[in-house]
């Protein structure tokens, strides 16, 4: 099937505007955001450590997966596995579960980008006194939810070229240049080392099942697998770009800028006396005392920073809103217009309670769950435990079990060898990357993925 057969879906104009595009959703809030809080959560450089086994390992091979998976069909994430002969189970587990959470993280995502936008804002008229009564403020955090979302959805009822690519080819070669200053400033602040020291030093006894489980969801969560944008960007792809060295430029470039967001947080984090554990707020707590520090300027770089993380949400956001659109626009016959208009509003109705869990309302900033031996406290955590972790590492599991056993993955590692030679030439022990990929697609991916499960519900010990 011709993917320029919808003039609605569209295709990628060129190879950089791919990667481009596909690191965008990658590098985000995930890398800036969420990778600091969660390592700061699990030991710090015992964490990384497992991070980096789990993309090289276990993320990059299901990279591959999706983006061939969508290519080869030309559909959107559920579409994928329809033309493939799925039947109604792995549509369910694999395909409507991605497109949910790309819908549900979308929901609590903006409203956290919501929150840059006001300190973009408060760098140069001080009206953010202190984060907490900030985000407990409905007047403020809900407004600027709601502009984000709007910026999100006027972007993809744009296209994929005019406006997804467009402002991804622009944009994220600016934020690599502000992460590094921002990291120059941090780790010459007094007492800077000790975070760098914690953040780099693995102490390998605080390895254990729950802390695997958060690398997984945050390899998954940063490098966009297991949320069907990957399928659906690569449905947009062009049988003539080569998928083996496009996804390894997003891989490399989504987990330079995780490690570079760590390297950024936690030298300030100690220098401040911050708590490294302190979870979804933790950028927006210690950034704004990085800015106020420096000696001049502090307010522009803050606010040109806060702005390109803006961006850097962005077009995640966009990726994200793509899903359930493309879905709707393949299935469902609709104009992209109002596929992007209709999920971006429900995603801001459903995000609600999650904009007001910051203390603006009792009942969602108290309600808790126990995650699996560790407790989830506020609507918007709890959302980010289930749909930006478990139900993230299922799809994964979901997906590379259909490609693995029951699709049979030789079509898929056709479609990603096209164009490399080398990926079918017989290299160490006479083995080829395309029989390396199929061996990790049917047997170390499932395996891996499916044990950490098993080992955070207490199936089997947790401690490794």
């Amino acid at each position: 099937m011709s993917i320029q057969a919808s003039e609605n879906r569209g295709q990628w104009g060129s190879k950089f505007g791919f990667i481009m595009a596909a690191a965008g959703s990658a590098v985000g809030l995930g890398n800036i955001w969420r990778f600091p809080y969660i390592t700061g959560q699990n030991g710090g450089g015992a964490f990384v450590f497992v991070y980096i086994l789990c993309v090289l390992l276990v993320g990059l091979p299901l990279l591959y997966n999706e983006t061939a998976l969508g290519r080869l069909t030309g559909k959107n994430t559920v579409g994928a596995f329809k033309d493939t002969g799925a039947n109604k189970f792995w549509q369910i587990t694999a395909g409507f579960l991605a497109l949910s959470v790309s819908f549900f993280v979308l929901s609590y995502y903006g409203v956290i980008a919501g929150w840059t936008i006001g300190y973009i804002i408060s760098e140069f008229t001080d009206f953010i006194k202190d984060f907490e009564t900030f985000r407990s403020n409905a007047l403020y955090v809900i407004p600027f939810f709601a502009l984000f979302m709007v910026i999100t959805v006027y972007i993809v009822q744009a296209g994929v070229s005019g406006g997804i690519e467009k402002a991804s080819k622009i944009l994220m070669p600016i934020l690599f240049i502000l992460i590094v200053l921002v990291i120059f400033r941090s780790i010459t602040l007094p007492g800077a080392m000790e975070g760098v020291k914690y953040y780099l030093t693995p102490d390998f006894s605080k390895i254990n099942g729950n802390t695997i489980l958060a690398a997984l969801g945050q390899a998954f969560f940063s490098l966009s697998i297991g949320w069907g944008i990957m399928i659906t960007y690569g449905s947009y792809l062009p049988k003539s770009n080569n998928i083996i060295s496009s996804g390894l430029w997003v891989g490399s470039m989504d987990t330079l800028v995780a490690l570079l967001g760590g390297l950024m947080i936690f030298p300030a984090v100690f220098a401040f006396g911050k708590d490294p554990a302190g979870g979804t707020t933790l950028v927006f707590q210690v950034l704004p005392e990085i800015f106020n520090a420096m000696p001049a300027g502090g307010n522009i770089v803050g606010a040109l920073f806060f702005l390109l993380l803006c961006i850097a949400a962005l077009t995640s956001s966009i990726s994200m809103i793509e899903v359930p659109a493309s879905y709707l626009i393949d299935e469902k016959k609709w104009s992209r217009k109002k596929a992007a208009w209709i999920i971006g509003i429900l995603a801001f109705l459903i995000g609600i309670p999650s904009a007001l869990s910051g203390g603006a309302s009792r009942f969602f900033t108290d309600m808790s769950i126990n995650f699996f031996g560790s407790s989830k406290t506020g609507f918007l955590d709890i959302m980010d435990a289930l749909f930006g972790t478990l139900f993230i590492v299922i799809v994964c599991l979901m997906t590379a079990l259909y490609v693995g056993w029951v699709l049979k993955p030789q079509k898929v590692s056709e479609e990603i060898g096209l164009g490399s030679p080398f990926y079918h030439k017989k290299l160490v022990f006479g083995i080829s990357p395309s029989q390396m990929w199929i061996f990790f697609i049917k047997f170390i991916c499932p395996i891996v993925i499916l044990l950490v499960l098993l080992a955070t519900i207490g199936v089997i010990k947790a401690d490794v």
